[in-house]
């Protein structure tokens, strides 16, 4: 959790680092007119706003790589752990087990130990805690992924944004011009609107589809960690005469 909380940070950073290098480039973009369509161009046509969209396309980009690096079963829950818990299982060294719970956290033993504690309890209070601590670990993964969804549905939104001040834009120039407006006086504003747009779009769309991509993985992996952890503590419960 650390880990995610100094990535966080760090993509913050890069996200501020990035939106000056983005603007600056548009205005060196945009102070040559030699009718070529380039990227810097492009950019400028976006203004701010479309600065903001793509720098949110460099923070998705961060998270897509992390996700695919950090959520998988074995980074989750080493293997070696589950074998080395499940032999002090079958040793009946359930002390021991929890004080391997406690010094290596993560999905599967975040749950041991909470339920192991409990063992004098009953094995209906084990699972009860079980199912607590199975329920805290999957809500940090989806929160961990969520940031995806946040990205999808507030690029279109600036894109959005910025469509509505080029068209703002667009208007004003005939406000002003009146009678002599030209075409060429509200291309500005129209380009502004329609590169806001496009740039909302190409950053929304792959960040949805990641994001459904890494949920539906997650809930894989969270009901495949609850089966184990149940499995477990199986040996708990009461034999039924």
């Amino acid at each position: 959790m650390r880990k995610w909380k100094n990535m966080t940070a760090a993509m913050a950073v890069g996200f501020l680092t990035v939106l000056p290098a983005v603007t600056a480039f548009a205005q060196e973009g945009a102070s040559t007119d030699d009718g070529n369509v380039t990227i810097g161009k492009v950019i400028a046509w976006g203004g701010i706003v479309g600065g903001v969209v793509i720098a949110m396309s460099v923070a998705m980009v961060a998270l897509v790589i992390e996700h695919f690096v950090s959520i998988q079963r074995d980074k989750l829950v080493p293997p070696e752990i589950i074998d080395e818990i499940e032999a002090l299982f079958e040793e009946e060294e359930y002390q021991e087990a929890l004080e391997l719970c406690e010094s290596e956290p993560n999905y599967l033993t975040n749950m041991l130990a909470a339920a192991l504690p409990k063992l004098n309890a009953g094995f209906d209070v084990m699972e009860e805690h079980l199912d607590e601590a199975h329920a805290m670990e999957a809500v940090k993964l989806h929160t961990k992924i969520s940031y995806l969804s946040l990205i999808a549905n507030l690029a279109p939104m600036c894109g959005l944004f910025g469509t509505v001040l080029g068209m703002v834009g667009a208007f004003n120039s005939i406000v002003k011009l009146g009678p002599a407006v030209t075409p060429k006086d509200l291309a500005s504003g129209v380009q502004q609107a329609l590169i806001t747009t496009l740039f909302g779009l190409v950053v929304a769309i792959p960040a949805i589809a990641f994001y459904f991509f890494f949920r539906n993985k997650v809930v894989r992996i969270t009901y495949e960690f609850k089966a184990i952890g149940e499995d477990l503590i199986e040996r708990f419960r009461p034999q039924q005469r």
